[in-house]
């Protein structure tokens, strides 16, 4: 399963990815962004244990890496929720520093909305940025994603406690032909 899009390629990973995702990973503006269960700094150990783990899960595929120039420089997911809240969907992602700018993750969220409304049995699609973060919050807008509410310290990060927001999209608006 592969997503084309203009400039990179969605992509189930490959064990090859470990050399290059550590160089794109290993970011603290990155990490500071992101739950706590992605390391800083961010090892060849670390890209090997993540790509294994996805890889024995990933059918039909939900953990995607976003190709740039040849290289795994980002990853989008989207992980189906259970019980009450099966109808849904979360999806999280990051993208290497520098690729940041160039509209990457607004048209891998598209795809990966597209993807998740045609592929599961889900009504909503949602994304939980911290709320200081406003490059993740503008391309949530920009890919078609609404703010539904801002969670007062509800999350602790790096000894910080902070706000987050919960965006999000719903099937009854998701437009197939503009991709959000």
């Amino acid at each position: 399963m592969k997503i084309i899009c203009p400039g990179f390629i969605l992509r189930p990973w490959r064990n090859s990815d470990a050399d290059s995702l550590p160089k794109h990973a290993n970011n603290k503006k990155v990490a500071n962004q992101l739950r706590d269960l992605f390391p800083h700094p961010y090892t060849r150990r670390n890209a090997k244990e993540w790509i294994e783990m996805v890889r024995s899960m990933n059918e039909p595929v939900k953990y995607f890496a976003i190709e740039v120039e040849g290289e795994a420089a980002g990853s989008i997911a989207i992980t189906l929720k259970l019980d009450v809240y099966r109808m849904n969907a979360e999806i999280g992602y990051f993208l290497g520093e520098q690729f940041w700018g160039r509209g990457i993750i607004t048209e891998a969220l598209k795809a990966i909305v597209k993807y998740g409304f045609e592929t599961f049995d889900i009504i909503r699609i949602y994304a939980e940025p911290y709320a200081d973060n406003m490059a993740s919050r503008r391309v949530l807008e920009k890919a078609g994603f609404r703010l539904e509410a801002t969670l007062r310290k509800n999350v602790i990060k790096n000894g910080v406690v902070r706000n987050s927001c919960i965006y999000s999209i719903l099937k009854e608006d998701w437009n197939p032909d503009a991709g959000s």
